[in-house]
Parts: structure tokens; C-alpha cells; sequence
């Protein structure tokens, strides 16, 4: 490199200070008030910026595009003709970055029949991107691939039946279970344009969707069909971008989040509008740390629903429900715990062929408006539960609504030879109890009574004793305990 002069570094830097007095006259003349942002204020900084490269280094190219190269295993979209802005329809620009990010040669395989791109990364460089068809992978049997950073927004004339971003196809790879392994949707928004869902996952293994923000779809905001262990973090969803006390909330529609696979995770996420915030009819699937205020129970909306009669296996852990609840048909091995619910919010157990079994509502916050809402329902209309085994509600704090559970403690003064505690206004389930532990505590000192268990019938616990007692009984009650 070649040494600049006093007189040099001088005169090079007037004219930079010139260029500088002159791009600002530029832009003062050429932008309205309130517009120097966005695309002009980047131009103008990079213009400067190859000015000073250009005069002080003239022997070295410096590239200041943000785009990576694809020798770097980073394919801007921009590079494809991909329209930032969102005026001109881009998605052919970006199937064919996708298209050409996944034509690199693998590095041996994941599962059997999915190769290993090794990170290839889908840049959609921080732009908004106006699509008319589903952004999809080409083929299967493909695995460690992202797509991230930027929006993806609808059309008008987008098909309203698909999906922006669809993770399922046609053809067939080697591997019999898993079309893609290790896919990572991140730090996008997706706005569905009141056209259709947001993400589709179909027989997709180990998948990630990140810090998304889901909006204005009409059926789905993310749907995972089969497949295994998609997780879903840090993102939130809505039909209708609001904050709450929306004046349409009666007239929201569609599902946030539709679980139909096993053994996935949704984790830190807010649903903030929509009919149903998240739908369960996959076994083994996990809930925590949601906030769900999609749609209240009032107006007929549903925090989470779980659809899987018989075969639940769901945990709801560490979780808000505000103004909407969880519905569970006939609930095998549900967990609720460590949750809160407001508003007259509360969990309703419906029957369908009659089945309960392996549910625990332990530990968690309800508070209400004293209407006198319980907080554990029974939907009963289908059909009675009649095969009731281990269920367990207990330990839940409550204000402002209705205690129910199938552990209750009674205690009632006595005088007489007999005495009934009544636990309908407190059990759960009408009729039914399976254990019963008694203790009587007499005032007078040299008495030594026997009592006797006569009837457990309609909730009632009635006890009779050989001798005339003065003081209290104190009497414990489980439904849960199975025969």
C-alpha cells in the first residue's frame, strides 16, 4: 500500500466533507419530512461508505452488500430477484434460492434416506416478501436446512386452502417414516392475508419453528401432521393483531397451533386471537409457559383442546389462561399443573365413550369474578362417565370461584349418636366415593364410643356411634382411589 501525504490525507478529506454537504442537500431536497428512513437512508450510508473505501484503499474491492455468498452456505433471496419491499410478487426468486441451497452436495445422511445440507441458511435478508403459492422444499429426503430473517406476506390472489410456508411433499424418499430432519423456520413473520394458514409440518422429524410471528390466517397458523418432535418456541400468533378487549373478539375463527403428531413442544409462546389457540389429537405432546387469551370461554373460545379420546398423554404445565379454558375428552393421563387461570376460566373433562383415567389437577391459580363458576366441569352430554379410574384434583387455590375436587376434608360438631357430612358442593365427580377416613373427638373425657361407616351414598357420609357424643368428626373423602 502505497503511503498518503499530509497534503494527501488534506485534500482527500475536503472532498469527503463535500460529498457529505452535498448527499445531505440531496436528501433534505429529495425526501419529504418524516422519510429519511429505510431503503434511501441505507443507500446514502453505503454510498459514503464506498466513497471512503474507494479513496483511502483504491487498490482493494470491498463488497458491502449484506448478502452472503453461497460458498458460505448463506443464499440471500435478493440475489434471486427476490422484491424486499413487498411490491413485486417474489416468490419464484425465492424457490429458486431455496432450489439452489438444497442442490449442494450432503455430507452423509441423518435418519436413513435424509441427507445432511450442513446449515445451508435461506436468507430473506430482514426484506418483506409479497408470495402468491406456498414457499416449499423441492424434494424430500432433506435435512439441516434454515430459512430465516424477514416476512412473508400473502397475496390477494394466494390459494386460501395453503399454506405460506409448507413443509410436506409429494414425492417419496428412502426413509419410510420422515420426509425432512432438522428443519429451522426462524425470526420470521408470516402474514397470511386472511388467504390461508401460516406453516404446515407433515412427516417431518426434529423440526424448529423460532421466534415467529404468525398472523391474519384464516384456518391455521401452524399445523404439524404425524411426523415427530416438531418444537415450537418463542413465537407468537394471531388471527387479528390486538392486545385484548377486542371489539370482534366474539367473531374470531381458526386454530393457532393444530397438534396432529406425537411427542412435540410448544414452549413460551402467546395466542393472542383465534377460535381455538392450540389443538392436541397427537399422543405424548407438551404445553408450558403458553399464554392463551385468543378467544374468551364466554364468546365461545377454547385455550387448548385436546382431541384425543382414550389416548391423551398430554402435559400443561406453567401456563395462563386468561378468560379461556382447556377442554379434554375422555382425558387418559393428562397433566394440568402450575397454572393460572383468569377470569371464570376453568377445565372441563368431557365425556365420549364414558372414560377417565390417570388425571392430575394439582397446584395451580384460578380467579374469578364470583359468579360462582366452577373450576373443574364435567361435560356430560354425550355420555355419563362411567369408567372412572385414578383422577386427582386437588391442591388448587382458588378465588373468586367454585372449589372442586376428589380429595376433600370435613369436619362437623356432633351431638347425638349420628352425624352426616355432605361433599357435594366440593367433589367433582356426583356419587362416588371410594375411601373414607373418620375421626371423632369427644368432650367428654371418660367416654369411649364406637362409630361405624353406615352410608357413602349421593356424596353423604354418614356415621353413627353406640353412645350419645358431644363434639366434633372430622371426616377425609377420595373419589380418585380405583377399585
Amino acid at each position: 500500500m502505497s503511503v498518503l501525504t499530509r497534503n494527501n490525507i488534506m485534500a482527500l478529506l475536503c472532498r469527503l466533507s463535500c460529498f457529505i454537504i452535498i448527499n445531505h442537500a440531496f436528501i433534505a431536497d429529495s425526501s419529504p419530512v418524516g422519510s429519511l428512513i429505510g431503503h434511501d437512508h441505507h443507500f446514502h450510508i453505503r454510498k459514503l461508505q464506498e466513497f471512503k473505501s474507494n479513496y483511502f484503499f483504491p487498490q482493494k474491492h470491498v463488497s458491502l452488500s449484506s448478502s452472503s455468498s453461497p460458498s458460505s452456505g448463506v443464499y440471500s433471496v435478493i440475489e434471486y430477484g427476490a422484491d424486499p419491499t413487498g411490491k413485486n410478487d417474489s416468490t419464484d426468486a425465492i424457490l429458486a434460492a431455496i432450489s439452489e441451497a438444497v442442490s449442494v452436495t450432503g455430507d452423509g445422511f441423518l435418519m436413513q434416506g435424509i441427507t445432511n445440507l450442513g446449515g445451508v441458511r435461506i436468507s430473506l435478508e430482514g426484506g418483506i416478501y409479497k408470495i402468491s403459492r406456498p414457499i416449499k422444499l423441492p424434494d424430500a429426503g432433506l435435512g439441516n436446512i434454515m430459512i430465516f430473517g424477514g416476512t412473508l406476506k400473502a397475496s390477494d390472489n394466494f390459494t386460501t386452502d395453503s399454506y405460506l410456508l409448507d413443509l410436506s411433499s409429494s414425492s417419496s424418499s428412502t426413509n419410510h417414516d420422515y420426509k425432512y430432519e432438522f428443519i429451522t423456520i426462524k425470526d420470521l413473520m408470516l402474514d397470511c392475508n386472511f388467504k390461508g394458514g401460516g406453516i404446515q409440518v407433515v412427516d417431518s422429524l426434529r423440526t424448529t419453528i423460532d421466534n415467529c410471528y404468525i398472523a391474519h390466517f384464516t384456518t391455521t397458523g401452524i399445523l404439524v401432521q404425524q411426523g415427530h418432535e416438531t418444537y415450537i418456541r418463542n413465537s407468537f400468533l394471531g388471527q387479528h393483531i390486538t392486545a385484548g378487549n377486542d371489539p370482534n373478539e366474539r367473531n374470531f375463527t381458526g386454530t393457532a397451533i393444530d397438534l396432529q403428531g406425537n411427542d412435540n413442544a410448544v414452549t413460551d409462546v402467546v395466542i393472542f386471537s383465534a377460535q381455538v389457540g392450540i389443538m392436541v389429537s397427537g399422543q405424548a405432546n407438551i404445553i408450558t409457559g403458553v399464554h392463551c387469551y385468543n378467544k374468551a370461554y364466554g364468546f365461545g373460545g377454547t385455550g387448548v383442546y385436546i382431541k384425543v379420546p382414550g389416548i391423551t398423554q398430554t402435559r400443561i404445565v406453567n401456563s395462563y389462561f386468561d378468560y379461556t379454558g382447556i377442554v379434554a375428552e375422555d382425558p387418559l393421563q393428562l397433566h394440568v399443573s402450575g397454572c393460572f387461570f383468569l377470569g371464570d376460566a376453568f377445565i372441563v373433562l368431557k365425556s365420549v365413550r364414558g372414560v377417565v383415567d390417570g388425571v392430575n389437577i394439582v397446584n395451580n391459580m384460578f380467579s374469578g369474578s364470583n359468579k360462582g363458576v366452577d373450576i373443574v366441569q364435567l361435560d356430560q352430554t354425550t355420555k355419563e362417565f362411567n369408567e372412572i379410574g385414578r383422577v386427582v384434583v386437588e391442591n388448587n387455590v382458588v378465588n373468586g370461584m367454585n372449589m372442586k375436587a376428589t380429595v376433600a376434608n370435613g369436619v362437623t360438631p356432633v351431638n347425638g349418636t349420628s352425624w352426616t357430612v355432605d361433599f357435594n358442593k366440593i367433589l367433582l365427580f356426583p356419587r362416588r366415593i371410594k375411601f373414607v377416613q373418620h375421626t371423632l373427638m369427644s368432650n367428654g373425657g371418660n367416654l369411649f364410643p364406637k362409630t361405624i361407616l353406615r352410608n357413602v351414598s349421593n356424596n353423604q357420609v354418614f356415621i353413627e356411634s353406640d353412645l350419645m357424643v358431644e363434639g366434633s368428626a372430622s371426616v377425609t373423602v377420595d373419589q380418585g382411589v380405583a377399585l
